[in-house]
């Protein structure tokens, strides 16, 4: 809490100082006590009201237009970069309230509070101990209360630790996912350096520079602030205590007052509303606190009955100088006294305030009183909407127009308690997952972000993908029967990946790999051991499996998974791989359902005769499975068997790559087609992917002219110039296929000059207009489900398409993938560390990833995917591989695939003779695969953007 006072404290009753000496033996070994919650966190038995709903709103807001985005903190006032450890719990109390109380969705929720946990990991403590009582929340520099920065800090507040520690618990409970992540941060906290004596101790800096210990809490927060600390298993038995105390007469009520006042103890002893509201609404009022809890309700009923003046007090910043006042019921031996922390009077700025109405109000909903002084603050909201604010001063009648995360903050938290049915937040004992379904409230529009969701209607379109999308049938919803598949026998000798890792992760890049991996644990289905493409779809495509399989060796190579896990599901993948049926016989068809095998189109309607092939698809499956060879050589030969099965012979024609697809004509007969495959960038990175398991492929690689547009005044490729076709499909120029072009295979000069003016056309667009840009193929939540945020597409750039390319009006996706691809192949750039800065914290840790978030509006684009997560981990492994391609040479020719290539004429297309036509080679420019065609030439179109 800003300005909070630290307090020196006088020895206890004899007996409690005896009972603290052997219980305070205790608190070194902390034994965590998760709290016990009978009602779920998204259990809302009483809605608010549609007024009720505008205030929840209004309040919400403060915290909207107060975030820093830099930190993931907010303000503590409004406009003013600075808070303390309390204003940082408020804002934690106010993100869990805004989330159940459906103000933010679970992508937002998500992405802010990743970005904050990642800020407090790291925040620099006093002397290497606990928080620095306050810090700039624009930058997470340590600062005095003036926001001036200062080395080493002013101290620690205990009580700011016990309100943080109560909502680490809150979100713990109701969001199990971070609980692991809170417990590392309070670990690293020396917290039993502010316990002592059985009490809570701040830490403030002498002027002579020495630290000094000082005892903190008179009651009312003292007790609240032990509660906190208890929760994680840290006892202040002399802290949870009301003693000592006294009862002074107040206009008729007896109030219980803390002997420690400020001329004994030079710390005051003020009775506030704000203590027993936060108790009353978190732990619940009951015996002794619910009667002084009541008594301080009735002492401003009555000076209202006397005065006429309503009465609500309780500390407050103001709009003016000293801008902070506690306005009490006592302190120091005067009855109603307005003071500084200093002990100065300000009685003339005394306030009715507008957070203890609102908890009076809602912890006595019977009490007219309560009412009365509620409907006084009530609609005192800024006309700006930026939240509440603080109150009402008495005497001028005006308003205090001070906006604050506390009013704001506790006005979220009072709401969230009376849509629990005031059931207090830290009390009872059911968890609910925040993945799941978030209220009685939730809109109907907000989609369901559990990670094994069934959606009845979203498409699995790939980026690769030409068929038409084909509409979801809802007809037959009977549950299907899953297929089971045995994996295929413990290899030989299991091997751990010979890959040579330039260093280890980072803490908060294994953090970031330890959230991408677990898509790949949430979308996994045991019994055939296929991952869906995406969350919210049961059906994967070649390519989805191919990316899992990248992910699988990223994972393990980066030690996020343990080597019997890798095996297992290495397997098991490899297992399924030889029972998936193939079209016509030949190919693994376009898309498969993950629980039953069976061939499906991209609405995930059954299609048993299959729905054609994909030669990109293909090419992913091929490098990852070459890849699996090279660096697990002990499963060559499951590997090779599978790949044997397949046909080539029509996708692979005069040195092109050609896909199948298939069309239904009017009297009912189905006809396949075949036709060379154009997709920019995809073609060139399979072409690469088959040269390496000998095909030629020379007229897909990368070469050849390529026709350019303008955009930001940069030649961008846009297609290549060919005569073998004159297919205009789904013309975009997206990010997605060169990158993991160049993390794979590295860039070769010809590649390097595509890659590079694709990059600079983003960072230029960013430069212009302020836009950060990562344009890429994302899947979303809603129709068209597929959009490319293209550079340029259909002739213009900066344009989202669908697959039927039609303009996704506000549809433009900044790629979490691809922030996190440009920041491993470029970590210099400026533009990239920018764009790695804006989409590092957009996950969720128990699904992954989210595709990214939209450039207009700046929300998180709800959905998890195969691919995106597979490529942050392939652009994590490649960081700590020294910036080397991820795809490693064979050391061996001698396998069932180069035999049988050997051997000639096998029917089924296998290339002609048995070498690679692709090396890895060095030069001064890097490491990169490299073949025999011929050089990239651009050729210049007329199109220019300004």
């Amino acid at each position: 809490m800003l300005y909070k006072h630290h307090q020196q404290k006088l020895l206890r009753w004899i007996a409690l100082f005896l009972v603290g000496t052997f219980l305070q033996l205790l608190f070194y070994i902390p034994t965590p006590v998760l709290s016990l919650n009978s009602n779920s966190c998204s259990n809302i038995t009483a809605p608010l009201t549609s007024e009720e709903q505008t205030y929840a709103r209004a309040a919400w807001q403060y915290f909207v237009k107060n975030y820093q985005p830099a930190t993931g903190f907010t303000n503590s006032t409004g406009g003013y970069p600075s808070g303390t450890l309390w204003d940082m719990g408020n804002y934690l109390m106010a993100l869990n309230a805004a989330r159940w109380l459906n103000l933010t969705d679970q992508a937002d929720f998500d992405t802010r509070l990743n970005k904050f946990l990642t800020t407090l990991s790291s925040l620099k403590l006093f002397e290497d101990a606990l928080p620095n009582k306050v810090y700039n929340a624009a930058n997470a520099q340590m600062v005095d209360y003036g926001n001036n920065p200062l080395e080493r800090g002013i101290g620690w507040s205990a009580l700011d630790v016990g309100r943080i520690l109560a909502a680490f618990d809150v979100i713990r409970t109701c969001h199990p996912q971070y609980n692991d992540w809170l417990k590392g941060i309070v670990a690293k906290w020396q917290v039993a350096r502010s316990l002592k004596d059985g009490q809570l101790f701040g830490a403030t800096v002498l002027p002579d520079n020495k630290t000094l210990l000082v005892q903190e809490g008179r009651l009312g927060y003292e007790e609240y602030g032990a509660r906190g600390y208890q929760l994680w298993g840290f006892s202040a038995p002399k802290a949870i205590v009301f003693e000592p105390f006294k009862l002074v007469e107040i206009n008729g009520v007896q109030i219980p007052v803390d002997t420690r006042d400020f001329q004994s103890t030079n710390a005051n002893n003020y009775v506030v509303s704000e203590s027993y509201i936060l108790d009353g609404i978190e732990f619940g009022l009951q015996g002794e606190l619910a009667d002084f809890a009541a008594r301080v309700l009735d002492v401003q009923k009555r000076r209202y009955d006397t005065t006429g003046q309503l009465t609500a007090v309780t500390e407050d910043n103001i709009d003016q100088a000293p801008y902070f006042l506690y306005n009490t019921v006592y302190a120091n031996g005067a009855s109603w006294a307005t003071i500084t922390d200093a002990n100065q009077p300000y009685p003339q700025f005394r306030s009715i305030s507008t957070k203890a109405a609102f908890g009076w109000r809602y912890l006595f909903p019977d009490n007219a009183y309560a009412q009365k002084v509620f409907d006084a603050v009530k609609d005192l909201r800024s006309p700006d909407d930026s939240g509440y604010y603080a109150g009402i001063y008495e005497e001028s009648k005006q308003p205090n127009k001070a906006l604050t995360g506390n009013t704001n903050g506790l006005i979220l938290e009072i709401l969230y308690y009376k849509a629990k049915g005031n059931q207090p937040l830290i009390a009872s004992g059911s968890v609910s997952v925040s993945t799941g379904k978030p209220s009685e409230e939730t809109s109907p529009a907000t989609p369901s972000n559990e990670p094994n969701s069934t959606v009845t209607t979203p498409i699995a379109n790939q980026a690769n993908s030409t068929a038409t999308t084909p509409t979801a049938t809802p007809a037959d919803t009977s549950k299907p029967t899953e297929v089971a598949v045995a994996p295929i026998p413990p290899v030989d000798s299991p091997k751990s990946s010979n890959l040579k890792l330039d260093r280890s992760l980072s803490v908060i890049e294994r953090r970031y790999a330890e959230a991408a991996w677990r898509y790949f644990q949430a979308n996994y289905h045991s019994k055939s051991g296929l991952i869906d493409d995406r969350s919210d779809f049961k059906g994967a495509t070649l390519w989805g499996l191919g990316d899992y399989l990248a992910a699988l060796h990223a994972a393990r190579s980066l030690d996020i998974i343990t080597p019997k896990e890798f095996d297992q599901r290495t397997r098991h993948l490899l297992a399924v791989l030889t029972k998936l049926p193939l079209f016509a016989g030949e190919l693994p068809s376009r898309g498969y359902d993950t629980r039953t095998l069976q061939s499906v189109d991209y609405g995930g309607n059954p299609i048993p005769e299959g729905n054609g092939w994909s030669a990109l698809d293909l090419g992913r499956m091929l490098a990852a499975l070459y890849n699996l060879k090279t660096c697990h050589p002990e499963y060559t030969t499951a590997v090779d068997k599978i790949v044997l099965d397949w046909s080539y012979l029509r996708v692979v024609r005069e040195g092109i790559l050609s896909s199948a697809t298939v069309t239904k004509e009017q009297d009912g007969r189905s006809l396949t087609r075949v036709n060379p495959e154009t997709r920019l960038g995809y073609e060139e990175y399979a072409a690469r992917a088959f040269q390496l398991w000998g095909f030629n492929v020379d007229g897909s690689a990368v070469g050849g002219e390529y026709q350019t547009a303008s955009v930001e005044g940069v030649k961008v490729p846009v297609q290549r110039r060919r005569t073998d076709t004159n297919s205009k499909v789904n013309q975009y120029t997206v990010s997605n296929p060169f990158l993991l072009y160049a993390l794979e295979f590295g860039l070769d000069p010809k590649m390097r000059s595509l890659f590079e003016p694709i990059f600079q056309a983003q960072a230029e667009r960013y430069r212009r207009t302020g836009t950060l840009t990562a344009s890429a193929t994302t899947l979303i939540d809603r129709k068209p489900y597929t959009v490319h945020s293209s550079i340029t597409g259909q002739g213009d750039p900066w344009v989202a398409l669908g697959d039927d390319g039609q303009p996704v009006p506000k549809g433009r996706l900044v790629s979490t993938a691809v922030a996190f691809a440009y920041h491993a192949l470029l970590p210099e750039n400026k533009y990239s560390q920018q764009l790695l800065q804006g989409t590092t914290d957009l996950y969720n840790p128990l699904a992954g990833f989210y595709e990214g978030f939209y450039e207009a509006t700046g929300k998180t684009a709800v959905g998890f995917t195969s691919s995106t997560n597979s490529m942050i981990l392939q652009s994590l492994l490649y960081k700590v591989m020294n910036r080397q391609p991820l795809i490693r040479p064979t050391t061996s020719m001698k396998s069932p695939w180069w035999e049988e290539v050997t051997k000639g004429n096998s029917g089924r297309g296998l290339p002609n003779t048995a070498i690679q036509r692709t090396k890895l080679i060095s030069d001064s420019s890097g490491s990169y695969w490299l073949s025999g065609s011929e050089n990239t030439k651009l050729v210049t179109d007329t199109k220019v953007t300004k």
